[in-house]
């Protein structure tokens, strides 16, 4: 379930009672709606564990630049979902997280219609920061597309 309007989506209050991993979980199952951004580009949250978020997706024509390839910001908005919400399944509750920086390496063209499966793993979470890296694989040819890190700040409720 995707949220329509800025009223569909959790309160802060409600983000904030729940640790971050309970959180993902409950968006993962469709308890709580998933980010609209999902909807407007082609991917949907797949698999939510402890320091581990795997969203999969299909980029269409819309996601294409002038040349007709897949554009770059199709690979880093995924990308920076799994790392980020894979940072999130570690932060506890009353507290939240934003992206500091991320980067994007891509490795080859992404066909059209190709199924890709992102996935972002944890490599470090503390108090204050979070960091981790991502990989955006065919889920049917297992290449590997793209990868990516990011470094997310953890913030107090």
């Amino acid at each position: 379930m995707f949220a329509n309007s800025i009223e569909d989506l959790p309160n802060k209050d409600t983000m904030l009672s729940m640790s971050g991993l309970a959180f993902m979980q409950a968006v993962r199952d469709h308890a709580l709606p998933t980010a609209p951004i999902g909807q407007t580009i082609g991917y949907d949250i797949h698999a939510v564990e402890d320091g581990m978020v795997e969203f999969r997706g299909t980029p269409e024509f819309k996601a294409t630049n002038p040349m007709g390839t897949v554009h770059g910001g199709w690979y880093g908005t995924l990308l920076d979902s799994c790392m980020a919400c894979a940072v999130m399944t570690k932060v506890p509750k009353g507290s939240w997280y934003t992206t500091l920086e991320f980067k994007v390496n891509i490795a080859r063209n992404l066909p059209l219609g190709t199924l890709v499966a992102a996935r972002g793993v944890v490599q470090h979470a503390g108090r204050t920061t979070g960091i981790a890296t991502g990989e955006l694989r065919g889920v049917d040819d297992g290449k590997l597309y793209a990868t990516g890190s990011t470094t997310c700040i953890i913030l107090k409720g």
